[in-house]
C-alpha cells in the first residue's frame, strides 16, 4: 500500500511542475519521502534532457521590469500551458529575469552568461527542464532606456501567467501618457516606430502595389498620385506606430498623444509568447 496521500501527489505537482504519473512513479520509488522523489524526478530530468532538444517550445510567458531607467522584459518558453501556469517555472522565469536585470542583459546570449544562485543562466535552463520534465528555453531579451519606461504585460487567458508584454520608453516624465501607449502597442503591435525606419525598398514596394492595384482598378490617370499616397498613408498608419490611430481616442494618432505630453519616444520593445 502507497504510504502518501492524494494531497502529498498534489503538493509535489505544485512544486515540480511534474506529470502525475511522473510523480507517483517517484513517491513510490522514494517511498513516500517527498524531498528524495523531488531529487529523483530532477534526476530523471536531467537524464532526459538530450531528447528534450528538439522538442517544440510554443507555451511559455513574457516577463518585465524597470529599474535604474532601464525595462528589461525575456520571454521564457516551455512545451505545455500545464508548465506555462506552474509555480516552478514562473520562479524560473522571475529568477532569469532578475539576472536579466543586474547584468544589464539585452540579449539572449548576455543573459545565458549571467548568473542565477551561483551559477550560469545556460545551465540553470537545463536544470528548469530536469525539474520540470519539459524542455525549457529563454527566446528572448529586450532593454528599453529613458527617462521614463512603462512595463506593460498582458494575460491572454486568465488562467496562465502574461502572453504580451511591452517595453515602451520617453524622453521625459510622463507616466500616464507612456502607459496608454505601452498598452496601444500591445494591442496593434506597430512594426517601426516613425516612418523613417521603414525601409525604403519596403516604401517603393509598397507605392507600386499601390500604383498597380489603382491601375487595373481602372482608377483615371490624373487621380494616380492622390490614390497612391492615400493608399501609402494607409500603410504607415497600419505599421508605425507614431501614425497609428489612438486606441483610446482614434481621432488622435499616437505621434500627437505623446506631442502633447512633451515626450517622445527613446524605444520600443513588444514580446508574444510563440510569436
Amino acid at each position: 500500500m502507497a504510504n502518501y496521500t492524494a494531497a502529498d501527489i498534489k503538493a509535489l505537482r505544485e512544486r515540480t511542475g511534474a506529470g502525475m504519473m511522473d510523480v507517483k512513479k517517484a513517491l513510490d520509488e522514494a517511498n513516500g519521502d517527498a524531498e528524495k522523489a523531488m531529487e529523483l524526478i530532477r534526476i530523471k530530468g536531467l537524464k532526459g534532457a538530450t531528447k528534450r532538444e528538439g522538442r517544440s517550445t510554443a507555451e511559455g510567458l513574457v516577463a518585465a521590469k524597470v529599474a535604474d531607467g532601464a525595462g528589461t522584459m525575456i520571454e521564457v518558453n516551455c512545451e505545455t500551458d500545464f508548465v506555462a501556469k506552474s509555480a516552478p517555472f514562473i520562479e524560473f522565469a522571475n529568477k532569469a529575469l532578475d539576472a536579466a536585470v543586474a547584468a544589464g542583459a539585452a540579449d539572449v546570449d548576455a543573459l545565458l552568461a549571467a548568473e542565477i544562485d551561483g551559477k550560469p543562466v545556460s545551465e540553470a535552463v537545463i536544470e528548469a527542464g530536469a525539474l520540470l520534465g519539459e524542455k525549457v528555453d529563454i527566446r528572448r531579451v529586450a532593454r528599453v532606456e529613458g527617462a521614463f519606461v512603462d512595463a506593460y504585460l498582458h494575460k491572454t487567458s486568465k488562467d496562465l501567467p502574461a502572453q504580451v508584454g511591452v517595453l515602451f520608453g520617453v524622453d521625459g516624465d510622463a507616466p500616464e501618457a507612456a502607459h496608454d501607449v505601452a498598452v496601444h502597442i500591445a494591442a496593434y503591435a506597430p512594426t517601426y516606430i516613425t516612418r523613417d525606419e521603414v525601409p525604403a525598398d519596403l516604401v517603393e514596394n509598397e507605392r507600386r502595389i499601390a500604383d498597380e492595384t489603382a491601375r487595373a482598378e481602372g482608377k483615371p490617370e490624373q487621380a494616380l498620385p492622390k490614390i497612391v499616397e492615400g493608399r501609402l498613408t494607409g500603410f504607415f498608419k497600419e505599421n508605425v506606430l507614431l501614425d497609428q490611430p489612438f486606441a483610446k481616442d482614434p481621432k488622435k494618432t499616437v505621434g500627437a498623444v505623446l506631442e502633447e505630453a512633451g515626450v517622445k519616444p527613446t524605444g520600443v520593445a513588444r514580446f508574444r509568447v510563440g510569436a
